[in-house]
């Protein structure tokens, strides 16, 4: 019999779902196949759930909360899944993100989420979700820190990052969040597989207007595109659009301020948030 495909609880909260059926299921002395038969579900559906590639309707997780004595386990977070359920492209791209070998990003508004503190991703979090309780943030923030593990592997990918002048200027959370967070981007720029350059407002219009983007190249596949924002949200695969994302990338990359140049406004504006808090 084949080894379980081993799970990742951290990559998304249907993930979260499905670690937490496994584990309850083993302890339960079951096999898929045998929970199936009680719940009644094909026990093919079981594995699914597992994986955290399909969450099951309500009646479904309530059973299986029933038949595994869960306690109400189940049903509680199947309610966090079902309120705050990850854009499918999304879930898609984690899995890219941990298989690239290099990762060209362009961010409108915020520091990427693979270099956010985490003062700085509850901020953000908690206004761009303003209805989820303070448990469910924390869910988020650490499935967010979680992300991290992919630039600690012993070959990480090379991370180039184009900030919009907006990124290091916004106030998110107040003066204390964010000298922690531009320290971290400081420290984050001296890596060797990091690259960090500064879009000014002085350089006008430019690509990158629609929206955040990135460009994920891997060692034995195509290079895709992620983008976010406007109505262009969502995974690219098709080679001309990728070429055609990919150019307005470069010139991003070539408007912006050199990295050793962008280091300084970095550090200029950690400096400026010493000395005054936003109104």
């Amino acid at each position: 019999m084949p080894a379980p495909k081993e799970l990742d609880p951290s990559r998304s909260l249907p993930a979260l779902y499905g670690a937490k059926l496994r584990k309850l299921r083993i302890r339960a002395g079951l096999t898929q196949r045998e929970l199936g038969a009680l719940v009644p579900i094909a026990h093919s559906r079981i594995a699914q759930f597992e994986l955290g590639n399909e969450t099951p309707p309500r009646d479904v997780s309530d059973r299986l909360d029933e038949v595994l004595g869960a306690d109400g386990d189940l049903k509680d977070l199947w309610c966090h899944v079902d309120r705050f359920p990850l854009p499918n492209a999304f879930l898609k791209y984690r899995e890219y993100e941990k298989k690239a070998t290099a990762m060209h990003k362009y961010q409108a508004h915020t520091v990427p989420g693979l270099l956010q503190t985490e003062a700085y991703a509850r901020e953000i979090i908690r206004h761009v979700l303003p209805w989820c309780t303070p448990d469910e943030v924390d869910e988020k923030v650490q499935l967010r820190l979680a992300r991290k593990e992919v630039l600690a592997k012993q070959e990480p990918p090379l991370l180039w990052a184009v900030l919009d002048e907006a990124v290091i200027r916004r106030p998110v959370g107040g003066e204390s969040v964010m000298r922690e967070q531009l320290a971290y981007l400081l420290e984050a720029a001296a890596a060797p597989n990091v690259e960090m350059q500064v879009l000014p407002f002085a350089a006008g219009g430019h690509a990158g207007m629609g929206g955040s983007v990135t460009v994920l190249s891997f060692a034995n596949a195509p290079d895709i595109v992620y983008l976010e924002g406007g109505t262009l949200t969502g995974l690219v695969k098709d080679r001309q659009d990728v070429a055609r994302h990919s150019h307005r990338y470069d010139r991003l990359h070539a408007l912006a301020l050199p990295p050793e140049t962008s280091v300084r406004w970095i550090e200029k504006a950690m400096k400026e948030f010493s000395t005054c808090e936003p109104m």
